[in-house]
Protein backbone atom coordinates (compact mmCIF):
# COMPACT_ATOMS: atom_id res chain seq x y z
CA UNK A 1 0.00 0.00 0.00
CA UNK A 2 1.68 3.19 -1.09
CA UNK A 3 0.76 6.60 -0.77
CA UNK A 4 -1.11 8.18 -3.12
CA UNK A 5 1.50 10.15 -5.17
CA UNK A 6 3.71 9.65 -8.18
CA UNK A 7 6.85 9.02 -5.78
CA UNK A 8 5.60 6.30 -3.41
CA UNK A 9 3.92 4.67 -5.97
CA UNK A 10 6.71 4.06 -8.91
CA UNK A 11 9.28 3.27 -5.43
CA UNK A 12 6.94 0.31 -4.84
CA UNK A 13 6.19 -0.29 -8.49
CA UNK A 14 9.95 -1.05 -8.93
CA UNK A 15 10.39 -3.54 -5.87
CA UNK A 16 6.94 -5.03 -6.77
CA UNK A 17 7.84 -5.57 -10.54
CA UNK A 18 10.71 -7.31 -9.09
CA UNK A 19 8.95 -9.77 -7.36
CA UNK A 20 6.51 -10.42 -10.23
CA UNK A 21 9.13 -11.43 -12.14
CA UNK A 22 9.97 -13.61 -9.52
CA UNK A 23 6.62 -15.48 -9.38
CA UNK A 24 5.41 -13.91 -6.87
CA UNK A 25 1.75 -12.23 -6.83
CA UNK A 26 1.15 -8.89 -6.03
CA UNK A 27 -2.16 -7.09 -4.56
CA UNK A 28 -1.68 -3.11 -4.55
CA UNK A 29 -4.18 -1.64 -2.11
CA UNK A 30 -3.35 2.06 -3.94
CA UNK A 31 -5.69 5.19 -3.59
CA UNK A 32 -8.80 4.51 -5.80
CA UNK A 33 -7.67 6.94 -8.79
CA UNK A 34 -5.48 4.71 -9.68
CA UNK A 35 -7.49 2.46 -11.30
CA UNK A 36 -6.14 0.72 -13.98
CA UNK A 37 -2.76 1.94 -13.91
CA UNK A 38 -1.08 -0.91 -11.61
CA UNK A 39 -3.09 -3.68 -13.30
CA UNK A 40 -1.56 -2.29 -16.74
CA UNK A 41 1.57 -3.47 -15.49
CA UNK A 42 1.02 -7.12 -14.28
CA UNK A 43 -0.32 -6.67 -10.50
CA UNK A 44 -3.82 -6.98 -9.01
CA UNK A 45 -5.61 -3.88 -7.89
CA UNK A 46 -7.74 -4.39 -4.91
CA UNK A 47 -7.84 -0.28 -4.19
CA UNK A 48 -9.25 1.50 -1.36
CA UNK A 49 -10.64 5.29 -1.08
CA UNK A 50 -9.44 7.53 1.57
CA UNK A 51 -12.44 9.88 1.13
CA UNK A 52 -15.87 9.97 -0.22
CA UNK A 53 -15.71 9.40 -3.60
CA UNK A 54 -16.38 12.69 -5.59
CA UNK A 55 -19.01 13.42 -7.33
CA UNK A 56 -18.19 12.51 -10.82
CA UNK A 57 -17.38 15.30 -13.43
CA UNK A 58 -18.81 15.05 -16.66
CA UNK A 59 -17.50 16.41 -20.34
CA UNK A 60 -19.56 17.76 -22.60
CA UNK A 61 -21.11 14.90 -23.95
CA UNK A 62 -22.24 13.41 -20.57
CA UNK A 63 -19.20 11.06 -20.39
CA UNK A 64 -17.90 10.91 -16.75
CA UNK A 65 -14.08 12.20 -16.84
CA UNK A 66 -11.63 9.80 -15.65
CA UNK A 67 -9.88 11.35 -12.41
CA UNK A 68 -6.08 11.73 -12.66
CA UNK A 69 -3.71 9.62 -10.42
CA UNK A 70 -3.58 10.95 -7.20
CA UNK A 71 -5.83 14.14 -7.93
CA UNK A 72 -6.55 14.79 -4.06
CA UNK A 73 -2.59 15.58 -3.56
CA UNK A 74 -2.39 17.75 -7.03
CA UNK A 75 -5.20 19.80 -5.93
CA UNK A 76 -4.10 19.98 -2.25
CA UNK A 77 -0.75 21.10 -3.30
CA UNK A 78 -2.37 23.69 -5.44
CA UNK A 79 -4.45 25.28 -3.32
CA UNK A 80 -1.46 25.52 -0.42
CA UNK A 81 1.35 26.45 -2.48
CA UNK A 82 1.47 30.23 -1.22
CA UNK A 83 2.62 28.48 1.97
CA UNK A 84 5.69 27.27 0.61
CA UNK A 85 7.35 30.63 0.50
CA UNK A 86 7.47 30.54 3.99
CA UNK A 87 10.05 29.29 6.45
CA UNK A 88 10.17 25.71 7.33
CA UNK A 89 9.49 26.83 10.70
CA UNK A 90 6.34 28.58 9.64
CA UNK A 91 5.33 25.53 7.56
CA UNK A 92 4.82 23.20 10.56
CA UNK A 93 1.48 25.10 10.98
CA UNK A 94 0.09 26.13 8.06
CA UNK A 95 1.51 22.71 5.57
CA UNK A 96 2.51 19.84 7.79
CA UNK A 97 0.01 19.52 10.24
CA UNK A 98 -2.67 20.24 7.67
CA UNK A 99 -0.95 17.47 5.37
CA UNK A 100 -1.28 14.99 8.03
CA UNK A 101 -4.29 15.84 9.13
CA UNK A 102 -5.46 15.15 5.70
CA UNK A 103 -3.14 11.87 5.61
CA UNK A 104 -4.61 10.65 9.23
CA UNK A 105 -8.37 11.44 8.17
CA UNK A 106 -7.41 9.11 4.78
CA UNK A 107 -6.26 6.11 7.52
CA UNK A 108 -9.25 6.62 9.30
CA UNK A 109 -11.81 6.38 6.81
CA UNK A 110 -10.27 3.62 4.61
CA UNK A 111 -9.76 1.48 7.90
CA UNK A 112 -12.93 -1.16 7.25
CA UNK A 113 -12.12 -1.31 3.50
CA UNK A 114 -8.25 -2.30 4.38
CA UNK A 115 -9.30 -4.65 6.72
CA UNK A 116 -11.34 -6.78 3.92
CA UNK A 117 -8.64 -6.17 1.48
CA UNK A 118 -5.99 -7.45 3.59
CA UNK A 119 -8.39 -10.52 4.47
CA UNK A 120 -9.19 -11.28 0.87
CA UNK A 121 -5.73 -10.93 -0.60
CA UNK A 122 -4.10 -13.91 1.47
CA UNK A 123 -1.00 -11.98 1.79
CA UNK A 124 1.89 -13.74 3.16
CA UNK A 125 3.67 -10.15 3.95
CA UNK A 126 2.22 -6.52 4.09
CA UNK A 127 3.96 -3.52 3.16
CA UNK A 128 3.43 -0.32 3.19
CA UNK A 129 5.29 2.90 1.96
CA UNK A 130 3.54 5.87 4.17
CA UNK A 131 3.80 7.98 5.95
CA UNK A 132 1.07 7.39 8.51
CA UNK A 133 -0.07 4.09 10.13
CA UNK A 134 -2.91 1.80 8.79
CA UNK A 135 -3.66 -0.10 11.71
CA UNK A 136 -5.27 -2.84 9.14
CA UNK A 137 -2.03 -3.55 7.91
CA UNK A 138 0.38 -4.22 10.97
CA UNK A 139 -2.78 -6.68 12.63
CA UNK A 140 -2.91 -8.81 9.77
CA UNK A 141 -0.89 -11.77 11.11
CA UNK A 142 1.44 -11.71 8.73
CA UNK A 143 4.34 -10.11 8.57
CA UNK A 144 4.61 -6.15 8.00
CA UNK A 145 7.79 -4.51 6.30
CA UNK A 146 7.32 -1.03 6.43
CA UNK A 147 9.05 1.31 3.59
CA UNK A 148 10.70 4.99 3.97
CA UNK A 149 10.55 6.30 0.56
CA UNK A 150 11.20 10.09 1.79
CA UNK A 151 14.54 11.45 2.87
CA UNK A 152 15.43 9.21 5.87
CA UNK A 153 15.13 11.65 8.84
CA UNK A 154 11.87 10.59 8.74
CA UNK A 155 13.48 8.30 11.39
CA UNK A 156 14.50 10.62 14.13
CA UNK A 157 17.04 10.90 16.24
CA UNK A 158 19.39 13.33 18.33
CA UNK A 159 22.20 13.39 16.55
CA UNK A 160 20.60 14.64 13.23
CA UNK A 161 18.59 17.43 11.88
CA UNK A 162 14.81 17.46 11.98
CA UNK A 163 12.66 16.25 9.46
CA UNK A 164 10.83 19.06 7.58
CA UNK A 165 13.11 21.41 8.65
CA UNK A 166 15.90 21.49 5.71
CA UNK A 167 18.53 22.82 8.38
CA UNK A 168 22.50 21.68 8.48
CA UNK A 169 24.02 18.59 9.83
CA UNK A 170 27.05 20.39 10.87
CA UNK A 171 25.02 23.48 12.50
CA UNK A 172 22.66 22.26 15.27
CA UNK A 173 22.12 25.84 16.69
CA UNK A 174 18.27 25.94 15.41
CA UNK A 175 17.25 22.10 16.24
CA UNK A 176 16.12 22.47 19.21
CA UNK A 177 13.49 25.38 18.88
CA UNK A 178 12.51 23.44 15.74
CA UNK A 179 11.52 20.56 17.69
CA UNK A 180 9.82 22.42 20.05
CA UNK A 181 7.99 24.19 17.89
CA UNK A 182 7.04 20.48 15.95
CA UNK A 183 5.94 19.34 19.63
CA UNK A 184 3.59 22.26 19.93
CA UNK A 185 1.86 22.43 16.28
CA UNK A 186 1.68 18.44 15.86
CA UNK A 187 1.29 17.25 19.54
CA UNK A 188 -2.72 17.14 19.81
CA UNK A 189 -2.87 15.86 16.59
CA UNK A 190 -0.79 12.73 17.13
CA UNK A 191 -2.08 11.96 20.33
CA UNK A 192 -5.59 11.78 19.17
CA UNK A 193 -4.47 9.60 16.05
CA UNK A 194 -2.40 7.38 18.62
CA UNK A 195 -5.55 6.51 20.35
CA UNK A 196 -7.70 5.65 17.83
CA UNK A 197 -4.75 3.24 16.30
CA UNK A 198 -4.75 1.96 19.82
CA UNK A 199 -8.46 1.42 19.76
CA UNK A 200 -7.96 -0.80 16.29
CA UNK A 201 -5.67 -3.02 18.17
CA UNK A 202 -2.55 -2.15 16.81
CA UNK A 203 0.38 -1.21 19.20
CA UNK A 204 0.88 2.74 20.52
CA UNK A 205 3.00 4.54 18.11
CA UNK A 206 6.64 6.48 19.13
CA UNK A 207 6.39 9.29 20.45
CA UNK A 208 5.52 12.11 17.71
CA UNK A 209 5.65 9.52 14.95
CA UNK A 210 2.28 8.73 13.18
CA UNK A 211 4.00 5.33 11.64
CA UNK A 212 5.41 2.64 13.01
CA UNK A 213 8.63 1.20 12.62
CA UNK A 214 8.34 -3.10 12.01
CA UNK A 215 10.07 -5.14 13.93
CA UNK A 216 10.23 -8.08 10.80
CA UNK A 217 11.91 -5.16 8.26
CA UNK A 218 12.24 -1.76 7.66
CA UNK A 219 13.49 -0.22 3.87
CA UNK A 220 14.50 3.01 3.06
CA UNK A 221 15.78 4.75 0.11
CA UNK A 222 19.10 6.80 0.34
CA UNK A 223 22.52 5.86 -0.65
CA UNK A 224 25.42 5.03 1.25
CA UNK A 225 27.40 8.18 0.54
CA UNK A 226 24.17 10.48 1.57
CA UNK A 227 23.03 8.54 4.72
CA UNK A 228 22.48 9.86 7.91
CA UNK A 229 23.78 6.48 9.79
CA UNK A 230 27.40 7.92 11.14
CA UNK A 231 25.28 9.74 13.37
CA UNK A 232 21.89 8.51 13.87
CA UNK A 233 22.34 4.45 13.78
CA UNK A 234 19.49 2.09 13.02
CA UNK A 235 18.70 -1.38 14.29
CA UNK A 236 19.33 -4.59 12.75
CA UNK A 237 15.99 -4.69 11.34
CA UNK A 238 16.53 -1.37 8.99
CA UNK A 239 18.20 -2.07 5.63
CA UNK A 240 19.19 0.75 3.20
CA UNK A 241 18.03 0.51 -0.59
CA UNK A 242 20.57 2.85 -2.02
CA UNK A 243 18.25 3.25 -4.50
CA UNK A 244 15.05 1.77 -5.85
CA UNK A 245 15.14 2.85 -9.70
CA UNK A 246 12.23 1.04 -11.50
CA UNK A 247 12.32 -0.66 -14.64
CA UNK A 248 9.25 -0.42 -16.17
CA UNK A 249 9.61 3.03 -17.59
CA UNK A 250 9.11 2.78 -21.68
CA UNK A 251 12.20 4.04 -23.98
CA UNK A 252 12.81 7.49 -24.39
CA UNK A 253 14.21 9.28 -27.58
CA UNK A 254 16.13 12.77 -27.02
CA UNK A 255 14.43 15.00 -29.84
CA UNK A 256 16.89 16.26 -32.12
CA UNK A 257 16.36 19.57 -30.99
CA UNK A 258 18.34 19.20 -27.50
CA UNK A 259 20.00 16.09 -28.83
CA UNK A 260 21.89 18.12 -31.69
CA UNK A 261 23.29 21.03 -29.35
CA UNK A 262 25.86 23.68 -29.99
CA UNK A 263 29.62 22.89 -28.42
CA UNK A 264 29.45 23.81 -24.83
CA UNK A 265 25.87 23.71 -24.57
CA UNK A 266 24.72 21.19 -21.81
CA UNK A 267 21.81 19.24 -21.42
CA UNK A 268 19.23 19.09 -18.25
CA UNK A 269 16.05 17.76 -17.65
CA UNK A 270 13.83 19.79 -15.45
CA UNK A 271 11.00 18.43 -13.00
CA UNK A 272 9.17 20.05 -9.68
CA UNK A 273 8.03 16.61 -9.35
CA UNK A 274 4.04 15.78 -10.38
CA UNK A 275 2.67 18.03 -7.73
CA UNK A 276 5.63 21.05 -7.45
CA UNK A 277 4.08 20.72 -11.35
CA UNK A 278 1.03 22.12 -11.03
CA UNK A 279 2.58 25.58 -9.30
CA UNK A 280 2.06 27.02 -12.81
CA UNK A 281 3.33 30.85 -11.76
CA UNK A 282 6.71 29.07 -10.81
CA UNK A 283 6.69 26.60 -14.04
CA UNK A 284 6.37 29.56 -15.78
CA UNK A 285 9.00 31.85 -13.97
CA UNK A 286 11.42 28.65 -14.35
CA UNK A 287 10.79 27.99 -18.22
CA UNK A 288 11.59 31.85 -18.30
CA UNK A 289 14.90 31.56 -16.65
CA UNK A 290 16.56 28.60 -18.38
CA UNK A 291 14.88 29.84 -21.49
CA UNK A 292 17.90 32.70 -21.11
CA UNK A 293 20.81 29.91 -20.50
CA UNK A 294 23.05 28.69 -23.24
CA UNK A 295 21.95 24.79 -22.57
CA UNK A 296 19.12 22.86 -23.69
CA UNK A 297 16.58 21.03 -21.67
CA UNK A 298 13.97 18.14 -21.49
CA UNK A 299 11.04 18.84 -19.27
CA UNK A 300 8.75 17.21 -17.68
CA UNK A 301 5.83 20.11 -17.39
CA UNK A 302 3.33 18.28 -14.68
CA UNK A 303 -0.54 18.25 -15.16
CA UNK A 304 -0.83 21.85 -16.33
CA UNK A 305 1.02 21.10 -19.51
CA UNK A 306 -1.61 22.25 -21.10
CA UNK A 307 -1.13 25.80 -19.66
CA UNK A 308 2.66 26.44 -20.10
CA UNK A 309 4.46 27.23 -23.19
CA UNK A 310 8.42 26.08 -23.24
CA UNK A 311 10.98 28.10 -24.09
CA UNK A 312 12.78 27.67 -27.71
CA UNK A 313 15.73 25.43 -25.91
CA UNK A 314 13.39 22.81 -24.25
CA UNK A 315 11.37 20.25 -25.06
CA UNK A 316 9.28 18.24 -23.07
CA UNK A 317 5.88 16.55 -21.98
CA UNK A 318 2.95 16.14 -19.33
CA UNK A 319 4.77 12.65 -17.91
CA UNK A 320 7.80 11.96 -19.39
CA UNK A 321 9.64 8.35 -18.54
CA UNK A 322 12.22 10.14 -16.04
CA UNK A 323 14.35 7.18 -15.62
CA UNK A 324 14.77 6.78 -19.11
CA UNK A 325 16.00 10.60 -19.40
CA UNK A 326 17.79 10.84 -16.27
CA UNK A 327 20.83 9.00 -18.33
CA UNK A 328 20.87 10.97 -21.19
CA UNK A 329 20.82 13.97 -19.69
CA UNK A 330 24.75 16.02 -17.73
CA UNK A 331 22.53 17.46 -14.97
CA UNK A 332 19.40 17.60 -13.52
CA UNK A 333 16.76 20.59 -11.62
CA UNK A 334 14.75 19.41 -9.25
CA UNK A 335 12.59 20.32 -6.15
CA UNK A 336 14.25 17.65 -4.41
CA UNK A 337 11.78 14.52 -4.10
CA UNK A 338 13.42 11.61 -2.64
CA UNK A 339 12.33 9.55 -5.99
CA UNK A 340 14.22 12.06 -8.19
CA UNK A 341 17.10 12.61 -5.86
CA UNK A 342 18.06 9.18 -5.35
CA UNK A 343 17.76 8.33 -9.18
CA UNK A 344 20.06 11.57 -10.14
CA UNK A 345 22.94 9.79 -7.51
CA UNK A 346 22.20 6.59 -8.86
CA UNK A 347 22.44 7.72 -12.36
CA UNK A 348 25.62 9.85 -11.12
CA UNK A 349 24.10 13.07 -12.08
CA UNK A 350 25.19 16.50 -10.16
CA UNK A 351 21.93 18.54 -9.57
CA UNK A 352 20.14 22.11 -8.87
CA UNK A 353 17.67 21.58 -6.17
CA UNK A 354 14.18 24.25 -5.98
CA UNK A 355 12.83 22.68 -2.58
CA UNK A 356 8.83 23.11 -2.19
CA UNK A 357 7.41 21.12 0.54
CA UNK A 358 7.76 18.13 3.00
CA UNK A 359 11.26 16.54 2.78
CA UNK A 360 12.14 18.04 -0.28
CA UNK A 361 14.01 21.19 2.05
CA UNK A 362 16.09 18.16 3.55
CA UNK A 363 17.26 16.24 0.47
CA UNK A 364 17.80 19.94 -0.77
CA UNK A 365 20.34 20.76 2.38
CA UNK A 366 21.67 17.26 2.54
CA UNK A 367 22.77 17.52 -1.39
CA UNK A 368 24.09 20.94 -1.15
CA UNK A 369 26.11 20.23 2.00
CA UNK A 370 27.87 16.60 0.63
CA UNK A 371 28.39 19.32 -2.92
CA UNK A 372 26.65 16.62 -4.88
CA UNK A 373 24.03 19.63 -5.96
CA UNK A 374 22.94 23.29 -5.22
CA UNK A 375 20.10 24.53 -3.24
CA UNK A 376 18.60 27.61 -4.18
CA UNK A 377 15.65 29.56 -2.66
CA UNK A 378 13.25 28.83 -5.07
CA UNK A 379 11.16 31.62 -4.99
CA UNK A 380 13.61 34.21 -4.54
CA UNK A 381 16.32 32.96 -6.85
CA UNK A 382 17.66 35.33 -9.49
CA UNK A 383 18.32 34.84 -12.95
CA UNK A 384 21.86 34.98 -12.47
CA UNK A 385 21.86 32.18 -9.71
CA UNK A 386 20.45 29.66 -11.39
CA UNK A 387 23.01 30.38 -14.08
CA UNK A 388 25.42 30.05 -11.58
CA UNK A 389 24.15 27.21 -10.00
CA UNK A 390 24.05 25.56 -13.22
CA UNK A 391 27.40 26.41 -14.34
CA UNK A 392 28.66 24.87 -10.82
CA UNK A 393 26.97 21.36 -11.35
CA UNK A 394 28.19 21.41 -14.46
CA UNK A 395 31.79 21.43 -13.25
CA UNK A 396 33.99 18.79 -14.66
CA UNK A 397 35.19 17.64 -10.95
CA UNK A 398 32.16 17.10 -9.46
CA UNK A 399 30.52 15.66 -12.57
CA UNK A 400 33.43 13.23 -12.48
CA UNK A 401 32.90 12.38 -8.58
CA UNK A 402 29.30 11.77 -9.23
CA UNK A 403 30.09 9.69 -11.92
CA UNK A 404 32.11 7.82 -9.09
CA UNK A 405 29.23 7.55 -6.72
CA UNK A 406 26.22 6.62 -9.34
CA UNK A 407 28.63 3.84 -10.41
CA UNK A 408 29.30 2.59 -6.46
CA UNK A 409 25.30 3.18 -6.08
CA UNK A 410 24.44 1.04 -9.56
CA UNK A 411 26.65 -1.90 -8.38
CA UNK A 412 24.76 -1.73 -4.62
CA UNK A 413 21.40 -2.65 -6.86
CA UNK A 414 19.31 -1.86 -4.24
CA UNK A 415 15.94 -2.64 -5.91
CA UNK A 416 16.99 -6.53 -5.91
CA UNK A 417 18.11 -5.96 -2.03
CA UNK A 418 14.53 -3.92 -1.47
CA UNK A 419 13.04 -7.46 -2.94
CA UNK A 420 15.06 -9.56 -1.36
CA UNK A 421 14.28 -8.44 2.10
CA UNK A 422 10.18 -8.14 1.72
CA UNK A 423 10.44 -12.06 0.04
CA UNK A 424 12.47 -13.41 3.01
CA UNK A 425 9.63 -11.62 5.23
CA UNK A 426 7.31 -13.74 3.67
CA UNK A 427 8.95 -16.53 4.06
CA UNK A 428 9.49 -15.65 8.04
CA UNK A 429 13.11 -15.77 7.46
CA UNK A 430 15.71 -12.43 8.52
CA UNK A 431 17.29 -10.96 5.35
Amino acid sequence: MPESAFGPTNQCIGIADVLRRRGHRIVFAAEASWKGRLAALGFEEDLVDLAPPPEPVLDADGTEVEQDAGQFWKDFIRDTAPEFRRPTVEQLESFIRPTFAALVDGARYCEPQLREIVARSGADVVVEDNVVAFPALNTAGVPFVRIVSCNPLEVPGSGVPPAFSGLPAADDTQWASFRAEYDRVMRPLWADFDAWVVEQGAPPLPDLEFVHTSDVANLYVYPAEADYTDARPLGPAWHRMDSSVRETDEAYELPAVVADRPEGSALLYVSLGSLGGADLDLMRRLVESLGRTPHRYVVSMGPRAAELELAPNMVGAEFLPQTRVIPSVDAVVTHGGNNTTTEALHFGRPMVLLPLFWDQYDNAQRMDELGFGVRLDTYRFTDEELAAAITTALEPARRERLAGVGAAVRARDGLRRGADVIEAAGRGQRA
